[in-house]
């Protein structure tokens, strides 16, 4: 890594900083991963997607906003026109965002054969996706808050992964995930959230405080790094992560897609599956910020 990192708008001091462990080829790993995954609470794999598969899936995304005259011309440049006719051409967000969400391109790199390989090798046996796609569009400035994925999608199985995909290159500068280091180990913390339900209990998902200042307090590092088309980054319910800002300038924008893979005989989370999900509030893919035209102020969930 050879820039500066950025969280919700601060430097990240040197210090503070560390970089992600990563396997380099995951089948040569496969029988270590559950305990790498246990260890540190994520995997990151090199290049455990086909790059030509994972661009082609991106092309498809934004060229769908180009549609929609929110990225300009050539869209594999993935920069904002700053202008939106989404609302206009398709009254119903909502369903805009499925069809999208729903692309056979972009399903056949989430829901494919990879990632039902590798989920099965980190948990165990047979796996299946959520049908619910978490799709991302960050423009330039924005981030995930830090979180455990727990408060979201805690009704069913407690056997499940997050496998978080990276549309293209995605560089320091461009806002990668970011993972408080030892935070799966933080008992303490995940009692205060295990059990909470965003949609049940009205509360916010988000953790509160200053990652910077959260990670020194804990005697942690914030750990990151450059992802390339094709890695692919897994972890578990109880590790708290974001992302580093979007910083790229000119206007780019930062794809990713959050997809979570479960044991197939386990209970479902019933927001997450279906034709369409409920999804959160039953808003379906409506309550992504995703789903708003580029550009407007996102959800606070």
């Amino acid at each position: 890594m050879t820039h500066t990192a950025f969280i919700a708008g601060k430097a990240v001091p040197a210090a503070s900083l560390g970089t992600l462990h990563e396997v380099a080829d995951w089948r040569l790993a496969r029988d270590r991963l559950p305990g790498l995954l246990a260890r540190d609470g994520y995997v990151v794999l090199r290049g455990a997607l086909g790059r030509e598969q994972v661009m082609t899936a991106r092309h498809e995304v934004l060229s769908r906003l180009a549609t929609v005259g929110e990225i300009a011309e050539p869209v594999d440049a993935a920069i904002a026109t700053g202008s939106s006719r989404r609302a206009e051409l398709y009254p119903d967000l909502n369903g805009f965002w499925r069809s999208v969400c729903e692309s056979p391109i972009l399903r056949d790199l989430t829901h494919g054969a990879a990632l039902a390989e590798i989920s099965q090798a980190l948990l165990g046996g047979t796996t299946k996706p959520f049908d619910f796609l978490w799709l991302r569009t960050m423009l330039e400035g924005r981030a995930s808050p830090l979180h455990f994925d727990h408060v979201y999608m805690n009704r069913g199985s407690e056997r499940l992964v997050t496998a978080w995909v990276p549309l293209g290159d995605v560089p320091l500068q461009a806002g990668p995930l970011v993972v408080v280091e030892g935070s799966n180990r933080f008992d303490d913390l995940a009692a205060c959230y295990r059990g909470v339900d965003v949609d049940r209990d009205g509360l916010p998902g988000s953790f509160p405080e200053d990652a910077v200042a959260f990670a020194t307090s804990r005697g942690a590092r914030l750990l990151t790094t450059d992802f390339q088309a094709g890695d692919v980054m897994l972890f578990d319910m109880f590790t708290l992560h974001g992302s580093c800002d979007n910083r790229m300038g000119g206007g780019r924008v930062r794809l990713s897609c959050d997809v979570r893979w479960q044991i197939a005989a386990d209970a479902e989370d019933d927001r997450w599956f279906g034709s369409p999900p409920m999804g959160h509030g039953d808003l379906s893919y409506g309550g992504l910020n995703g789903a708003k035209p580029l550009g407007e102020a996102y959800i606070a969930r």
